[in-house]
């Protein structure tokens, strides 16, 4: 746990804690001090001596960040590709997979949107089904009931560590196991946990994990990247290519890299890359696990508080919790919730059935608030939005 003093000096280094009481770093996190300067440093250089030289000046800082997220997921950097955002870090890997009809894609209740509709798409277009695992009486993906589903047409098991609308934390290592011992491919969509808890792609077992830079990890905007499995590079091709992903040696032929590099392309925010690779290693200095205890402290201090409010209710599920906060208020729309905190310098927002449509459909929920601290975040902001919502009790 991060010691007061820690937090103080955490604090010093945020600009943004001046400003605001921010409660939404589930959609982006306020960045740091060193964060900012290397990222904007970049623009100044390129403002200065151009693009593409500014990227040959910082080369070192530029491959750093290979290193950096490499060390934090404990992968090696020929596993780490770095593209414009989570999303397309997930496509990436999620399209590259050769389906065939028959083939069974098997996901969670609380699987975020994007993935089920890309998963509805590749239904519709190649005869591939896509079927629910249950949870069991935690909330959380039943893994005695992802085993009794598994057969040699499961050719996928997509999870999102963390959902977007909640604090439940996915047992993706016990689901590794599964993956594992039937030999199918493994997708972890990690883009809330990872800066938010301690990610170890060997301990995971996942063949593929997708994050993003903005939200726990304190990065820039429009970049994240790809983590894919050393051994399978080679069985999944990219569903596009170009000339950085791959080399055209001769007038009919093409090569493909033979790293993870063949999910990216040619063009990128290179200043964002410089971002994330400094917040992967602001993390690393900060302690993971340290952060990670202090944020869930918070939040379980925040849902303690919201369910002493009269109507106040919490909606996380799971064995273990995340620093994801959903609640509600009876009688009360949540949108109402975050605009009357935002109009208290307190950012919130709210998470809608149309993002989780499985879970907040199977629990009779339109609409939670969603607030998700971070280790900058202090007791006496938790108070004060508390005192907020409970006045609207």
């Amino acid at each position: 746990m991060l010691t007061a003093e820690q937090v103080r000096r955490l604090r010093e280094d945020t600009p943004g804690c001046r400003e605001v009481i921010h409660f939404n770093n589930a959609g982006a996190a306020l960045m740091p001090r060193p964060v900012i300067d290397a990222t904007i440093d970049h623009v100044n250089l390129e403002s200065r001596i151009g693009g593409y030289e500014a990227a040959d000046a910082a080369e070192e800082f530029i491959e750093g960040a290979y290193d950096a997220v490499a060390r934090l997921i404990g992968a090696e950097r020929d596993e780490i590709a770095i593209v414009e955002n989570a999303t397309r870090a997930w496509d990436m890997a999620f399209y590259s997979i050769p389906f065939k009809p028959g083939d069974r894609i098997l996901t969670s209740m609380a699987e975020y949107a994007s993935n089920v509709i890309s998963f509805l798409q590749v239904a519709r277009r190649s005869g591939v089904t896509v079927e629910v695992v249950p949870n069991d009486e935690h909330g959380q993906m039943s893994v005695a009931a992802l085993r009794e589903m598994m057969d040699d047409r499961v050719r996928l098991i997509a999870v999102s560590h963390i959902p977007t609308n909640g604090g439940l934390i996915q047992p993706v290592a016990e689901i590794g196991k599964v993956a594992r011992e039937a030999g199918v491919f493994y997708l972890v969509d990690a883009c809330q946990s990872v800066g938010q808890v301690p990610i170890d792609v060997r301990a995971i077992g996942c063949d593929m994990l997708s994050a993003t830079s903005r939200k726990y990890l304190r990065g820039p905007r429009g970049v994240g990247f790809l983590y894919v499995r050393r051994e399978i590079v080679e069985q999944i091709e990219p569903v596009f290519l170009d000339l950085h992903a791959a080399t055209w040696v001769a007038p009919d032929r093409y090569e493909i890299r033979g790293d993870a590099r063949r999910f990216e392309n040619w063009e990128s925010n290179i200043a964002g890359k410089i971002g994330m690779g400094v917040a992967a290693a602001y993390a690393m200095a900060v302690g993971v696990e340290a952060g990670s205890a202090r944020l869930r402290s918070l939040a379980e201090m925040l849902r303690q508080r919201i369910c002493e409010i009269p109507g106040g209710a919490v909606h996380d599920l799971g064995v273990e919790r995340g620093g994801i906060v959903s609640f509600t208020l009876d009688g009360v729309d949540p949108e109402a919730i975050k605009q009357r905190l935002a109009a208290e310098r307190i950012n919130v927002t709210v998470s809608t059935v149309a993002s989780t449509r499985y879970d907040m459909t199977a629990r009779g929920l339109e609409r939670v608030v969603r607030a998700s601290p971070h280790y900058y975040n202090t007791e006496e902001e938790v108070d004060r939005l508390v005192e907020v919502v409970a006045s609207m009790a």
